[in-house]
């Protein structure tokens, strides 16, 4: 008991600190597309591409070196290119759709699936936090007045939500000579690479400014680079379940950074619902699916 409660609070903490790390990304994100002019797919493929080079020269300095072993290098090859499904398929999601559709149908998705794919018999606790999520996210980032019918859309948002559970599910099980900074830094860069002719289309040509190297340096590093690396050692010790969950943190911290820093005001629902989602997510916590 002694080992256990420490393990259970320390992925506890790495998922937290992935969530809220990831809800910095969106703002990060849209504005290194304003500043230079970028394609949300072109923002994905060098969110990748620069923190999965950061990351790998992290791995490298510390003494870490390339996969050597098959298991390995199928693993990454699998990470990588459920990275850029991921990507692409939330910004398709976006263009085709909005901003509040596509996260709440992919953020709000992904727990089912891991749930449905990943546990038999879920704990009675566990369905009360995973509907308790997707009540939240609907009251959080629902618009009345944005259509719902947008089926291509909604589609792209499933498929992103599919790509996350599956990139959840195969990271919870360890593979020799993997540690979870490894798999970010070799996975982000396959993924990247992967994504990179799909986002040469629109075009990748980035502004050599300060400020748009700056904010590209901290899109890279840390609500990507960091913060997969902090989910996926979580995963080391919890259930998928547990991680998938979690992933609501982003748009909750997204949502209360966009009131905090550029004074957008938030509904009585949208508390409403961000009170919701910090419940459900504190049963998650409290009564976990075991491992």
């Amino acid at each position: 008991m002694s080992v256990a409660v420490p393990a259970r609070a320390r992925s506890s903490a790495a998922f937290v600190l992935a969530g809220v790390l990831w809800g910095t990304g969106g703002l990060a994100g849209s504005l290194l597309g304003q500043l230079g002019g970028l394609h949300p797919l072109a923002v994905a493929a060098y969110r990748l591409l620069v923190g999965g080079g950061v990351a790998t020269l992290f791995v490298f300095v510390k003494g870490g070196s390339l996969p050597r072993t098959r298991e390995a290098a199928k693993r990454l090859l699998a990470v990588g290119g459920l990275f850029a499904l991921f990507q692409a398929s939330y910004f398709a999601a976006v263009a085709l759709s909005s901003v509040s559709i596509a996260t709440m149908t992919t953020i709000g998705a992904a727990p089912v699936m891991v749930t449905l794919a990943s546990v038999r018999k879920p704990r009675r606790w566990t369905l009360v936090s995973v509907a308790g999520t997707v009540a939240g996210l609907v009251l959080l980032r629902w618009t009345p007045d944005e259509p719902a019918h947008l089926v291509g859309g909604v589609g792209f948002a499933l498929l992103a939500a599919a790509g996350f559970a599956a990139l959840t599910m195969l990271t919870a099980k360890p593979v020799d000579g993997l540690d979870p900074m490894a798999t970010t830094a070799f996975g982000c860069l396959v993924g990247g690479i992967l994504l990179t002719p799909l986002a040469s289309w629109p075009g990748m040509a980035l502004p050599l400014h300060a400020d748009v190297l700056a904010v590209a340096c901290y899109l890279g590093v840390v609500p990507t680079a960091l913060a997969y690396a902090a989910y996926l050692r979580g995963l080391a010790d919890a259930h998928p379940v547990l991680g998938a969950l979690s992933a609501v943190l982003e748009p909750l911290t997204a949502a209360v950074l966009s009131a905090v820093l550029f004074g957008e005001r938030l509904s009585v629902t949208a508390w409403c619902g961000a009170a919701v989602l910090v419940a459900a997510l504190a049963v998650g916590y409290w009564r976990p699916e075991p491992r």
